[in-house]
């Protein structure tokens, strides 16, 4: 995983579009939690990394927009970013 600005906007409306079998086009940017929760399970399973979401952290996730930086986040983390720390809180830690 060298490309450390994934997963872009569109790789995450990928993601979102399997959620109900629908076309990208036609995912809307406000996120449901239910949606939410699948797409984190996704992102783990392409990945192979945990975002570290507490409840606010969670709940502050909105929009695709919201998703793609939380996610682009972990994977920094999970890099060993030099900074150490995530955007907004929000990390990411690597599967053993």
């Amino acid at each position: 995983m060298t490309d450390l600005a994934r997963p872009d906007r569109a790789e995450v409306l990928e993601m979102l579009a399997a959620f109900g079998q629908r076309a990208a086009e036609d995912v809307p940017d406000e996120l449901g939690s239910l949606e939410l929760t699948w797409l984190i399970a996704e992102f783990e399973q392409r990945y192979g990394i945990e975002p570290d979401l507490d409840d606010e952290a969670f709940e502050a996730v909105r929009t695709v927009d919201d998703a793609v930086a939380v996610f682009r986040a972990a994977v920094l983390a999970a890099g060993g970013a030099a900074s150490g720390s995530a955007v907004g809180g929000v990390a990411g830690a690597a599967r053993p």
